[in-house]
Formats: C-alpha cells, sequence, structure tokens
C-alpha cells in the first residue's frame, strides 16, 4: 500500500507479457474488479459468480447465482454487493459476504449490461436489448431513459465517473449526455459526420481517475473525448475528439475497450482473436499487442483499478497480463553487490564474537537512533486509490474471510469453546457443501417496460455454437471443433 504511489513514477506502467490463467471450473463469460482490485468477480456460463481474491490468485467464494450464463456484472463502490444480470432476463443484486440474493428484478426482455451507480448503490442502470435504457432504484421504482430519436431503440449507456451524468449512444452514432437522476438532456453530439449505420455506438467507457471517456463504434474507431468539453459544447454540437484509436493494418472491430487506472492508456481487445492493443492515450501511439492463444475469442477484457495488470477472458479461463517482475536487490539496500562469481570474504578479527571490540563508535549512535519510536498506527489516505473530491473509504469490503477446513477437530474447537466433537465436525462438513439451511427468499419485482421485444433471443446464447462450443469441454475443445464443422456442412 505504501509503495503504491512509487508504482506510477517509473517505467512503463501497462502489462507486457501472460502472467498465468484463472480456472474456474466452468466456463468464464464476463469478469469486474472491484473498486481497489483486490477482488476479481467472474461470471460463468452455468450460471455461477466466481470471487477471486486477486492477491493470492485463489477462489474466495462461489456463489451458485443463475440458471442460465452470466453475461454483465458491477460491483457497488464499497464492494459489499454485486449486481448481475444472466441471459434468462433476471437481475440480481447480492450480498458479497453471505452469497444470497436480496432482490430479484425480472426483465420482459434480454438484458445486455448492468452497472451500478459509482457513488450511490441503490441505484442501477440496466440496458435491454432493442430497447431505452432504464434507470432502476432499487426499491422497484425505474424510469426509462429518454431518447433523442424513437425509431433507433439500440442503446448502449453508461454513468459518467461520479454518477452526474448518464451518457447514451445509439445506432445512428448519437450521444446524449443527461443528468442523473434528473434525467434531464444536457448535450448531445454526433461522432463523425456520416449518418450511416456504421458509426454506431457499441459501448461507452469512463476513465478512473481522470475526465476522458471513449466511444467505441462500428466504424472500428475508438475515439478518446473530454467530458468537461462535451458537457460545454451544448446541444447537436461538433466536440473534438482528444484521440482516435483504430488498427490501421488489420481494419479490427473491437469487443472491448477499458481504461487503465490512472486514464493514461487505454486497452482493445479484437473482436477476431484473443488479441489486446494498447496505446498511449495522452499521445495516441500504439505501446503493446498481447497475444492470447491463436483461434481464441476474446470475451472481455478489464484492468486493474490500481497496477498495471490486466484480466482477459477466451475459451472460459481468465487470463492474467501483467510487467515482468525484475528482483533488483541494490534497489532495497544501498551498499547491497551483485557479485558474477564467488568472493572469498575476509572477516574481521572479532567480527562474529558476542561483544565486538573493534566496534567504532557511530555503529552505537545509528543503534541510538533506531529508539526513535515510528507511528505505525495512524492512517493516511492513499492517493492512489483516491478520486479528488474523496470521501473518506476506509469502510470497502476489500478482502472476503475464509473458514478454515478442519478435517478432525479437537476437543473444545468452534465457537466459544464447545467441546462437542459431532457439532465442530458437522459445521465443518457444511462449510464445505456452502449450504445455508436458512436462504431467505429475495425479493422479486416484476419490471414492466412498454414496447420491449419479448421475443429476443440473447446474442451470447445464439453465438454459443460459434464461441460456446467449440471452446465447450476443455479436454475435448479439438473433437467439438471437429462436430461444429460437420454440422455447418450438414446445413
Amino acid at each position: 500500500m505504501m509503495n503504491l504511489e512509487l508504482l506510477e513514477s517509473f517505467g512503463q506502467n501497462y502489462p507486457e507479457e501472460f502472467d498465468g490463467a484463472l480456472d474456474c471450473a466452468s466456463l468464464a463469460v464476463t469478469c469486474a474488479f472491484n473498486r481497489r482490485g483486490t477482488l476479481l468477480a467472474v461470471g460463468c456460463n452455468d450460471g455461477r459468480i466466481v470471487i477471486w481474491d486477486f492477491l493470492t490468485r485463489g477462489i474466495a467464494k462461489v456463489i451458485s447465482a443463475h440458471v442460465h450464463p452470466v453475461c454483465s456484472l458491477s460491483w457497488s463502490r464499497a464492494g459489499y454487493k454485486l449486481v448481475s444480470v444472466s441471459t434468462d432476463n433476471n437481475v440480481c443484486i447480492w450480498d458479497v459476504l453471505s452469497g444470497e440474493c436480496d432482490i430479484k428484478y425480472r426483465f420482459p426482455s434480454p438484458v445486455m449490461k448492468v452497472q451500478f451507480h459509482p457513488r450511490n448503490d441503490k441505484m442501477f442502470l440496466v440496458c435491454p436489448m432493442r430497447h431505452p435504457a432504464v434507470l432502476v432504484n432499487v426499491d422497484s421504482s425505474h424510469e426509462v431513459i429518454p431518447m433523442d430519436d424513437e425509431g433507433d431503440v439500440n442503446i448502449v449507456a453508461s454513468f459518467d465517473r461520479r454518477g452526474e451524468h448518464i451518457f447514451t449512444g445509439n445506432s445512428r452514432g448519437k450521444l446524449l449526455i443527461l443528468s442523473c437522476p434528473e434525467l434531464k438532456i444536457k448535450a448531445s453530439f454526433r461522432i463523425g459526420q456520416g449518418t450511416t449505420s456504421a458509426a454506431a455506438v457499441k459501448s461507452i467507457e469512463f476513465a478512473r481517475r481522470t475526465e476522458f471517456f471513449l466511444v467505441n463504434s462500428a466504424d472500428r474507431v475508438i475515439r478518446v473525448y473530454d467530458a468537461r468539453k462535451v458537457l460545454k459544447c451544448g446541444k447537436d454540437d461538433d466536440p473534438d475528439t482528444t484521440q482516435k484509436l483504430q488498427d490501421l493494418v488489420n481494419k479490427t472491430m473491437w469487443k472491448k475497450c477499458c481504461f487503465s487506472g490512472d486514464g493514461e492508456y487505454i486497452c482493445a481487445g479484437s473482436a477476431r482473436q484473443h488479441s489486446l492493443y494498447i496505446w498511449e492515450r495522452s499521445v495516441g501511439n500504439l505501446v503493446k499487442i498481447l497475444h492470447g492463444t491463436k483461434g481464441e475469442m476474446l470475451l472481455d477484457v478489464v484492468w486493474h483499478p490500481v497496477r498495471p495488470i490486466m484480466a482477459s477472458i477466451s475459451s472460459g479461463v481468465v487470463s492474467v497480463w501483467s510487467q515482468n517482475q525484475v528482483e533488483n536487490w541494490s534497489a532495497f539496500a544501498p551498499d547491497f553487490k551483485e557479485l558474477d562469481e564467488n568472493v572469498e570474504y575476509e572477516e574481521r578479527e572479532s567480527e562474529f564474537d558476542q561483544s565486538d571490540e573493534d566496534k567504532s563508535i557511530e555503529l552505537s549512535q545509528e543503534r541510538r537512533e533506531e529508539d526513535v519510536e515510528v507511528d505505525v498506527t495512524s492512517t493516511e489516505p492513499v492517493t492512489a486509490f483516491c478520486s479528488s473530491d474523496e470521501d473518506d473509504d476506509s469502510k470497502a469490503l476489500l478482502y472476503l474471510p475464509i473458514s478454515p477446513e478442519i478435517e478432525e477437530p479437537e476437543e473444545g474447537w468452534g465457537p466459544e469453546g464447545a467441546p462437542n466433537e459431532d457439532l465442530s465436525s458437522k459445521r465443518s462438513g457444511d462449510s464445505k457443501e456452502n449450504v445455508s439451511p436458512k436462504k431467505k427468499r429475495p425479493k422479486t419485482f416484476d419490471v414492466s417496460l412498454e414496447n420491449a421485444p419479448t421475443d429476443e433471443v440473447h446474442p451470447l446464447v445464439s453465438n454459443r455454437p460459434k464461441e460456446k462450443q467449440t471452446a465447450g469441454n476443455k479436454k475435448g475443445r479439438n473433437n467439438s471443433k471437429g462436430d461444429s464443422k460437420k454440422d455447418r456442412k450438414k446445413h
């Protein structure tokens, strides 16, 4: 924690190589870091949410959340709540510590994305398929976000960095900026000058620490804007982009884009293969291309909120990308010398005696200085974690407690020193199965939306023969590819 500020000052601040994989046993589809990057929530194909402790790279909790694949996840600001959406149109809010569902919302049509308000965990944003975005209050009241063009219902939406505005984009390249929660239009503009469907807005992403945001569009260009300038421009203006990023060689379509934690770099994942492109935001130059396994399709990529680490998903596995760590001991001890070969050490006569007769007076002076009391109790906020207007965030949930599994508990082990061995062994058995006998029923709300397309199928389900089944069983990956080829010939 205390050395976090130093990380940003030296060297490149972006990942440079593959650093292992997180295998959830089920096929991973989407993932999201909590605000500090200590926990990574992974939504899986079988409906489970696997929460990884990112420091130990171990599974901290598994929530049996949905029956169908989890397609979007979002953490609350403090990290105690997690909102998820499944391809069965259900949006659920989970208590991360207990693993129980607090509230369940049933939507009439497939939901593409869900996002908690950055500062208020009583409000979240839902992007249903072929329908305007919906702002939902936890008490079940909801408001449909106004549109500029009633004929265009392919809407993507996102909160800005502090949740003061909602940015929406349609398939004609038009962006609307609305105040939150009043939903009054503050500004609007069209990306690119052409009005063709090629400029459809695919996603809007905000940086964590600066006022920049990016727009990923169907014309294969990532446009970066300054939110302050866009808001000043007002309605139907044409604000300048600060950067336009694209792959001029391969004309790559982008599946998912994100900012680095400090907002200085932008990463975009290719829609055609497992390739991650990293640009420097201020200059617009491509600094790195990271290649995953050939032939795999990328599903999601997220950047760690504080460190130069990324997590990407393809073929159901989470790949971690980070910097190559070179041990430099002289950085810790200035008098440390690295030796190329063995050197015979000549010791002083009384060097290893209990009382050193030859010791200098300077040494004893140093000892005296060591006795000065150092304050180790008071904590100062770490600037790398803070926004410019940061309030005290000491109550955030950073780690999940894990109860140890004890195979043969001794007498007197357990709560209040319970001597009963049977009781304690029952408890340890229960914890393994993760079964809670008194499971509370979540509050369920049906969200009614006018003109919602109830017959639509979620793209994650319709794409499964191409993407998921080829990834299928990891052992039989080649066989499934062969089978899918045969099926295509039949058709």
